[in-house]
């Protein structure tokens, strides 16, 4: 006779490697604390419906409690004969208190259990996902306070553009930051749906209390449909997803932030503890981290592809390719924690080399568009002014000097309206200061910016972080 819980239908043993290949005791263990969270709400509200004694109830928490420290305590041996953590916490229950453990999954089925045990864990992953977020958030909106004074070139198609400042650049980070927190909160809000209650497809017979252990777990919600409480990854689709564009904005700054410790560059340096070495090339001091925060994007981009892939084609309701769903799930978990932690470590020890970003500057042609916006301003039409800003630029390339050093003489060359103002219209301070729409680039701009950054941070980093 086969020794599974399961094994009443079945005259054999499950073969050895049929066990280890369809076991998932090995990564769902994790998942420990929300099956006995889960476990003991669903063992009150059998013992609030009469449908099990209270005498059994008050032993199948006491026992559940017993296990959950055991667990805690690193003493529990997990089986993979048993295959999932939800078996693993039954037998050991059942083991330990007797026939009463055998009544904790009346009126429920592994594939609720399992649904409940991931919307439990996911809602709770999302919180810590989202107070790591307003960590590195804060990282940067401190160093963009830091090096609020800093002129920076802004780039489009990596070529010098206009010039800004280095705290503006920051902040379109924490920008996309805030979008981020809010796909997670949309993921939570799918999270907080309670399956638990549909069984394994359709329902139960027993007259359980949905409401009562909601309550217990404090969801927000129940699934209304049994076929879909057990059958929806949408969820977990939603994570994939918003942790997907999380790691694309995470790959950009690393990106630029790889770029700018180059020589070439040279506009920022990382700190030596965030840094490695070569082992041929003594004077190499690479940026590791962000490096592999870029590689890691495609490993998270990769399990939601795979989970797409899984889920596209599953007929209702539950199937055991949906197992497959925890293990890019929890990968891409850990791999997004560690990536804005080390982050918020990486923008909080970074220098900045403001004279280097302050050369850059003043030797390029990023003030161009400056001196065509200073014609127009003059009542020129800009395709005109911009076709006399582009003459002036080649006209300085062919000399090899920047507009900084043509003599007032020279500009009227050009067009008569240029008058001796036009130096310090074309000074890096005045092309930024002069940006002051709204959420531009002028010190006034980004004073405001800053401000509601840290108004931002406030609101959103409550208990619930």
């Amino acid at each position: 006779m086969s020794e599974k819980l399961w094994g009443g239908r079945f005259e054999k043993s499950t073969d050895e490697m049929i066990n280890e290949f369809q076991a998932s005791i090995n990564f769902d263990k994790r998942m420990y604390r929300e099956d006995i969270q889960g476990s003991i709400a669903h063992a009150k509200m059998l013992a609030a419906q009469k449908i099990i004694s209270d005498d059994d109830a008050k032993k199948i928490c006491a026992g559940l409690e017993k296990i959950l420290a055991a667990i805690d305590a690193g003493e529990f041996n997990f089986s993979v004969a048993l295959e999932d953590i939800h078996m693993n916490v039954e037998a050991a229950l059942t083991e330990a208190i007797g026939t009463a453990g055998g009544r904790l999954h009346t009126a429920r089925s592994r594939n609720d259990q399992v649904a409940l045990d991931t919307h439990l864990y996911m809602r709770r992953q999302v919180r810590e996902i989202q107070r790591l977020i307003l960590e590195l958030q804060t990282e940067l909106v401190n160093s963009a306070e830091k090096n609020s004074d800093v002129i920076f070139p802004g780039y489009t198609h990596l070529q010098r553009a206009q010039p800004i400042l280095f705290a503006h650049h920051l902040l379109a980070y924490f920008s996309m930051l805030q979008r981020d927190f809010a796909r997670f909160e949309g993921v939570h809000a799918r999270a907080d749906i309670m399956p638990l209650g549909a069984g394994a497809l359709a329902g139960t017979t027993f007259n359980i209390d949905r409401e009562f252990v909601a309550r217990e777990l404090n969801f927000g919600a129940i699934y209304s449909n049994s076929l879909d409480a057990v059958s929806d990854r949408d969820y977990l689709l939603e994570f994939l997803s918003a942790a997907s564009i999380l790691m694309v904005h995470l790959s950009r700054l690393s990106e630029e932030i790889i770029l700018w410790c180059s020589r070439e560059f040279s506009f920022v340096e990382l700190d030596d503890a965030h840094c490695t070495g070569s082992s041929m090339m003594p004077q190499k001091k690479n940026p590791d981290v962000p490096e592999l925060v870029r590689g890691k994007a495609g490993r998270v981009f990769g399990h939601l592809m795979a989970l797409l892939t899984t889920v596209k084609a599953l007929p209702l309701a539950y199937n055991k390719d949906l197992q497959e769903d925890k293990e890019g799930v929890f990968d891409a978990l850990d791999t997004v924690k560690f990536s804005l932690a080390v982050f918020a470590q990486i923008i909080a020890g970074m220098k900045v080399r403001r004279e280097n970003m302050r050369r850059a500057v003043e030797e390029d042609f990023s003030n161009a568009t400056d001196a065509a916006d200073y014609l127009v301003k003059k009542n020129l039409p800009f395709r005109q002014a911009h076709e006399v800003a582009g003459k002036l630029v080649h006209h300085c390339i062919e000399r090899g000097v920047y507009l900084k050093d043509l003599t007032l003489a020279e500009f009227k060359k050009f067009s008569p309206l240029f008058d001796a103002d036009i130096h310090d219209a074309i000074k890096p301070e005045t092309c930024v200061a002069s940006r002051n729409s709204q959420g531009g680039t002028s010190p006034q701009q980004v004073k405001v910016q800053i401000a509601a950054a840290h108004d931002w941070i406030k609101a959103h980093g409550n208990d619930n972080c």
